[in-house]
């Protein structure tokens, strides 16, 4: 999928917890993951990783739905 302004506004307004639970929880095929928006998504997580605790946000955003 491209990369839409629309969709980078919507991937930059998410915190590191929101974006670990939608790719916790996404369904499989989920366009927020494919192509270009995936490749943005993953970079933003990753810059958005460097000022959290991984662990525990992970541990609050568990496994179960």
């Amino acid at each position: 999928m491209y990369l839409t302004d629309k969709k980078k506004k919507q991937i930059d307004s998410l915190s590191y917890q929101e974006m670990l639970q939608k790719w916790r929880f996404a369904p499989i095929g989920d366009p927020l993951f494919e192509g270009e928006t995936g490749d943005y998504f993953s970079a933003r997580m990753k810059e958005l990783a460097v000022d959290v605790d991984e662990v525990a946000v992970s541990k609050k955003v568990g496994w179960d739905k």
